[in-house]
């Protein structure tokens, strides 16, 4: 068998499945609503919580950013680190509460870069089952010795923490970006402290969105009221909340001099192009002085659940904005994402393996940007949804 042989075999097989993938076409980044494939919907699929991605200030920033020079023609090690990195890694690390902060490229490459630097043989990795791939792949790639634990499972975690050799690194969602609900994180610090373990939270879904009095924006770990010590390796992006792109870990200075000198797909990569550093920068200072945004965010976040569950939709026990419906069947929920896009809705349809078999969900994410409405007009697509796909619960 030839390799295009195998390749179109296994091709065939994904689609025979059902879970075989295909892009939408948007004409831009979409803001409540979206240009696919010629025609306008309401999205509610996009990450842009704060509704930054098309804020004419981030867009303007971005802009004069690329004056600096459309790539930083470098790795940040080399001759590719400007002040406008500097200034984001600033802003970012005033916004934590942390001393200082990196920049990466991708939220894949700074879970993986700082996995990869900070465990390796000897070492032990425990991380939650929902995590996201990065985190999995992080630390399958470190050498390090990998346990998980059940789902937000404190008994089982202790567990496996009584199993751990060697420097121990708990790694977790701060907001799982499937099913939308937040870790226990006080409840692991606990944990932690108590055996002797580093805690790694990766906030990309809660970074802009949740924070405490004195962080607003830092994340589910200020939100849950831990200290840097408690959490002393935290992740974010830049492509969610801050609606640009790439991401951060904040930490110590000593925790960030160590990443410079031995995370790899930071030292071995081009560095972060000058304009998306001036529109994240831009973004990060909008998220700071307007914090009404993120108040409206938890607003709608409110009125949605009041809403559909008053409709019998199958809502989880989510209180971010990321809104999963359980549908089930593979088949059924591409159907449904068929049909709300017939009916003017742009909702993301997710099947194994993103999710456990027999887990496949409409994931409905909320935006700061969107009306009562627009909310309104999606609940009554859903419950009108055909029979042989509705989602309200019997």
């Amino acid at each position: 068998m030839t390799f295009r042989d195998i390749l179109h075999q296994r091709l065939a097989r994904r689609r025979e499945l059902g879970l075989y993938r295909e892009m939408k076409t948007l004409a831009a980044a979409p803001g409540p609503r979206a240009l696919v494939d010629g025609g306008e919907l309401v999205a509610f699929s996009s990450n842009d919580y704060l509704g930054l991605a098309t804020h004419p200030q981030v867009i303007a920033a971005q802009q004069r950013g690329a004056g600096l020079g459309a790539g930083a023609t470098a790795s940040h090690l080399v001759n590719g680190h400007l002040r406008i990195h500097e200034q984001l890694q600033d802003k970012i690390a005033e916004l934590t509460g942390r001393e200082a902060a990196l920049v990466f490229s991708s939220g894949y490459m700074a879970n993986v870069g700082a996995l990869c630097a900070l465990v390796g043989r000897g070492d032990t990795v425990i991380q939650d089952k929902l995590n996201h791939a990065s985190l999995i792949d992080g630390a399958q790639l470190s050498g390090a010795r990998s346990l998980r634990f059940a789902h937000s499972d404190m008994e089982s975690l202790e567990r496996q923490l009584s199993r751990a050799d060697g420097n121990t690194l708990v790694a977790v969602d701060g907001v799982y970006s499937m099913d939308g609900d937040c870790a226990p994180l006080a409840d692991i610090a606990r944990l932690c402290d108590a055996h002797g373990a580093w805690l790694m939270v990766d906030e990309a879904h809660g970074f802009g969105v949740m924070g405490s009095k004195e962080f607003p924006c830092a994340g589910s770990a200020a939100a849950a009221g831990l200290t840097p010590e408690q959490v002393p390796v935290l992740m974010g992006t830049l492509g969610k909340a801050a609606g640009n792109a790439g991401a951060f870990v904040a930490g110590s200075r000593e925790l960030i001099d160590y990443l410079t000198q031995f995370a790899r797909p930071y030292i071995y990569t081009t560095g972060m192009p000058p304009a998306v550093a001036a529109g994240c920068l831009a973004a990060l200072k909008i998220m700071q002085r307007e914090p009404q945004r993120h108040e409206r965010l938890a607003d709608l976040i409110r009125y949605f659940r009041d809403r559909a569950g008053a409709l019998g939709l199958p809502l989880t026990d989510s209180r971010s904005a990321i809104q999963p419906l359980i549908i089930g069947g593979e088949k059924a929920v591409m159907a449904l994402a068929a049909g709300l896009q017939q009916r003017g809705f742009l909702v993301g349809a997710i099947r194994p393996p993103t999710v456990p078999a027999g887990t496949a969900r409409l994931r409905i994410t909320l935006s700061a940007a969107h009306s009562e409405a627009e909310i309104d007009a999606l609940l009554r697509a859903l419950v009108e949804s055909p029979a042989d796909s509705a989602v309200v619960a019997e």
